[in-house]
């Protein structure tokens, strides 16, 4: 392996040991799940291909579900891919009515990601991609820039908001011909959802509609489009922890985002949300519980339900429902392993252990957790930098004397938080 440069090796040690998911570098430290990448590489390439896409990725508390959802992303990115993302919370929903829904599309475009920009905040870039391409077309063909924007846009006049849509690009353009550097601004807030009355983005932009919570998968079936019209291949929509769904303790605004996921699952089912893809991660309550999960709406679950046939050992990746296989013990050995080699920077001769250590470690977690320290790797991950960190700065120190002192917690994650129970008159508000 390559030497590892210092920012790279901070940024992902102190992810891993703060419990969190790098957001860069996890090639450095991934470790089996070979077929379900696999699988959605092919979704990856389906909605390249004018396709669509969508998964509900099943796991654990701890399990790897978000490090999971990042590599996917990283993958798209690598097809030329735009990827979007997001975790739901209380003040973020597929469907609401006080906000929530237009606060996750906002989250979103925040995170907007190309290739040339992986951290975010790509959106600007995308339009200002898709300006210049018309302005070179214009300029070949005696025409105005604006003429050959609208007529490109054409396309989206019969979608929701799609007018309004191809305006407002059309607005941005004329800022860039003009240098009117608020006229650009109005647009990308507009694209960005951040206007909240339809009277300050008609002064501004001359447009009737907003992005309001009601149209915020219209609007993403709009941007889908556009970032193929700009000469990316799609827009993959990376949505985690809705397991915050699960938890609504209002049964209609549970129901209502259900409604939701059935309306993408079956656009995508029918091939109408044309190079667009949803992946979802949630746990297994999430989906399974027919009182509050997934599996609660009729519908959803005979869409969700597993392949019948996918039993005793055998698997099933082609389905919407994918659940992450535990990491194997031998996954477990060699994950250690990388963790050791990140940490000394990717130079054998800083290794703070001694190969026989890990065995040694494993064997301690064993002993502890039982199973749970490879099918839940996070604490255990976080034990293991900590053990890395107390021997780099105490040289002196026995590493097995370590070991023998270290203590690691079984994840229970948010599972105290699952036992909430339905009461619709106290939670009304929350619709």
């Amino acid at each position: 392996m390559s030497a590892i440069r210092p920012k790279d090796r901070d940024a992902l040690v102190q992810s891993l040991r703060a419990g969190v998911v790098p957001r860069a570098g996890q090639h450095l430290v991934q470790v089996g799940r070979v077929k379900e990448l696999e699988a959605l590489m092919r979704d990856v390439e389906r909605i390249a291909d004018s396709g669509s896409g969508f998964r509900v990725v099943i796991g654990e508390y701890g399990s790897g579900k978000t490090f999971f959802l990042n590599l996917v992303r990283a993958i798209a990115l690598e097809k030329k891919l735009v990827t979007m993302h997001a975790d739901l919370n209380p003040d973020r929903r597929l469907h609401a009515s006080s906000g929530q829904a237009r606060s996750l599309y906002a989250e979103l475009t925040k995170s907007m990601a190309t290739r040339t920009k992986p951290e975010g905040g790509a959106l600007a870039g995308v339009v200002e991609k898709f300006v210049a391409q018309a302005k070179a077309d214009a300029k070949a063909g005696g025409v105005t820039t604006e003429d050959v924007i609208r007529q490109r846009l054409g396309q989206l006049a019969e979608m929701v908001n799609g007018y309004d849509f191809a305006e407002v690009i059309a607005a941005y353009c004329r800022g860039f011909e003009e240098g009117n550097e608020q006229l650009k601004t109005d647009a990308i807030r507009w694209l960005r959802g951040e206007f909240s009355t339809k009277t300050d983005a008609r002064a501004a932009l001359g447009v009737r509609t907003i992005v309001d919570d009601a149209s915020v998968y219209d609007q993403l079936k709009l941007l889908a489009r556009f970032v193929r019209l700009a000469g990316y291949s799609g827009l993959m929509v990376c949505l985690d922890e809705l397991v915050n769904l699960y938890k609504l303790a209002n049964t209609q605004a549970r129901n209502s985002n259900y409604e939701q996921i059935l309306r993408i699952l079956n656009d995508s089912l029918q091939g109408s949300a044309e190079g667009l893809g949803f992946v979802l991660g949630g746990t297994p309550e999430f989906l399974l519980d027919t009182r509050r999960g997934l599996y609660s709406y009729a519908a959803l679950q005979s869409r969700l339900a597993e392949n019948t046939f996918a039993r005793a050992g055998m698997v099933d990746y082609s389905g919407p429902v994918m659940r992450l296989a535990s990491l194997t013990p031998e996954d477990f050995y060699v994950l250690l392993h990388k963790l050791r080699h990140v940490y000394a920077s990717g130079d054998a001769a800083r290794y703070l252990l001694p190969d026989e250590a890990i065995p040694a470690f494993m064997e301690h977690c064993a002993s502890r957790l039982g199973e749970a320290y490879f099918r839940t790797p996070r604490t255990t991950i976080t034990a293991f930098i900590n053990l890395l960190a107390v021997l780099e700065q105490n040289p002196d120190v026995d590493w097995r004397e370590l070991i023998g002192l270290t203590e690691i917690a079984s994840d229970n994650g948010g599972a105290a938080d699952l036992s909430v129970e339905d009461d619709d008159e106290l939670a009304s508000f929350q619709l």
